[in-house]
């Protein structure tokens, strides 16, 4: 776990600089800088393209780094990463002169329920364009085990931009017109970056033919295509359709609980960023044994990282609405429904590594499919009773079943699980945190009870961590950092 410790406390800290800058942006700079419409139009652009980029990148981003290892020979390992570096291409061609051709009767679509989302469908294709080769560029990294700059980029560099951006519509300086713009150029510039920084971390050897085994890497990365849309369906539909059946600016309601929840697994996003190339290696070695035990160690730390935070999103929230504007406060239910997703995901630690890597991804996409055509019947049902928290509640039960599904994938085929009696220590003490503490606060400013009541938690929970001794590394983690202030 060395590696995997020293750059997921890296990308933990960028991701968490990128989620306290987010928040910034999510909470206060968007709504009060932007209208609701508008806000809710960048939420429905994002998304939108968010869940055509799977499609684009033509599952790249995941077949790099299963299959890169894999190769001893250079000339071998120049063939598949030329392949690997032209397949999006012959997806993005078709994809754009379909879009040109089409273009009117995807515009009448789309627009259906609100006309503005009518003039910014080609950002879409744009903005998804450079999500998607972001992506590839970053893989590359990552295969040579070198996800800190990446994860910058993906996590800090944007947010910083945005917020540059909405300062400016707040200084007049843009319309908000020109902010949609300024996000798509965003995108452009973080790709470009990507594309540089993988380039001098090893510059590619492109040998102009196709690897031995071409078929099958052909067949994986058609699947994972598949996958990686089942996934963005899963996070994303909820968004696209609160755009098809409400008005656009409860997207906007709904981004702001979503993101407050999704802090959640910021802590699995850097750990994944590095337990994913590692995972591929160790079932590519065949070594179980190792692959059991980061299985075990990833969940179980993650759901007491994640754990802790849901705490204290949890017996905060209301404090937390008191603060933003009032027409965004219909949304504390999101933030439990998605919450409790979230937390799940963290207990499942490495599941999806193992999955995407295994010689068994083909059934799950059979489970994934089905789950994503349910995930969409769900939206269907409760976004006209319920809003958005009735798109939360569809999200939260999709996942759920997905994520069991995974789960008993794993066990049922490699004969691995990730719980142990720490994790059901881990969820008691979670609860009775929970009992001890929501309907208790103080009577201050919310800002100054949320940072007392928050600080209370935090050395609370970490003190009966440690003296329930829930987790070898999180205790080791402690241990340094304590000999390193004694030192200095």
């Amino acid at each position: 776990m060395g590696v995997v410790v020293k750059q997921s406390v890296k990308n933990t800290i960028y991701t968490y600089m990128g989620f306290g800058i987010g928040a910034v942006n999510t909470l206060f700079l968007y709504t009060n800088f932007l209208s609701d419409e508008y806000y809710g139009l960048v939420g429905y652009i994002l998304s939108a393209s968010n869940i055509l980029m799977p499609l684009l990148t033509f599952g790249v981003q995941n077949t790099l780094v299963k299959f890169y290892s894999s190769y001893k020979e250079d000339t071998e390992q120049g063939k598949f990463t030329f392949m690997m570096f032209i397949l999006p291409l012959l997806l993005i061609v078709p994809v754009g002169i379909l879009g040109t051709v089409a273009y009117e009767s995807i515009v009448s679509f789309l627009a259906r329920k609100n006309a503005i989302v009518g003039g910014y469908v080609w950002v879409i294709y744009i903005t998804a364009i450079a999500m998607a080769y972001f992506e590839v560029f970053f893989a590359w990294t990552k295969v040579h085990m070198k996800s800190v700059y990446g994860n910058f980029l993906k996590e800090v560099f944007l947010r910083v931009v945005v917020m540059a951006l909405l300062m400016a519509v707040f200084m007049n300086w843009l319309t908000p017109d020109e902010f949609i713009i300024g996000v798509m150029l965003a995108y452009i510039l973080r790709m470009l970056l990507m594309m540089l920084s993988a380039f001098k971390v090893s510059k590619p050897k492109f040998v102009l033919a196709l690897p031995q085994n071409s078929n099958k890497v052909i067949r994986y990365t058609s699947l994972i295509i598949l996958a990686g849309s089942i996934a963005m369906v899963l996070l994303d539909v909820d968004k696209f359709m609160i755009g098809q059946y409400e008005a656009i600016e409860n997207i906007a309601f709904y981004n702001v609980a979503v993101y407050i929840a999704a802090v959640i697994v910021v802590p699995a996003r850097a750990m994944h960023q590095i337990t994913y190339p590692l995972t591929a290696r160790l079932l590519n070695e065949r070594d179980m044994t190792a692959l059991k035990d980061l299985y075990k160690r990833s969940s179980l730390n993650l759901f007491i990282i994640g754990g802790l935070i849901l705490l204290l999103i949890v017996l905060n929230v209301n404090q937390l609405y008191q603060i933003i504007p009032d027409q965004y406060s219909g949304g504390i239910s999101v933030v439990f429904f998605i919450a409790a997703a979230k937390l799940f995901e963290c207990l499942l630690g490495n599941n999806n590594s193992i999955l995407f890597n295994s010689d068994y991804y083909r059934m799950v996409l059979f489970f994934g499919v089905f789950l994503a055509i349910l995930t969409v019947i769900l939206n269907m049902i409760f976004i006209p009773m319920l809003g958005i928290n009735g798109a939360a509640l569809a999200t939260l039960l999709a996942f759920l079943l997905y994520s069991i599904v995974k789960f008993w994938f794993v066990y049922a085929k490699l004969h691995i699980h990730p719980f142990t009696l720490k994790t059901a220590e881990t969820a008691i003490v979670l609860l009775v945190f929970i009992l001890l503490f929501y309907f208790w606060d103080f009577s201050f400013h919310p800002i100054i009870n949320i940072v007392l009541k928050g600080a209370i938690v935090s050395v609370g929970y970490l003190l009966v961590v440690l003296r329930l001794k829930l987790s070898d590394d999180i205790i080791a983690m402690v241990e340094r950092v304590l000999k390193s202030k004694a030192r200095s």
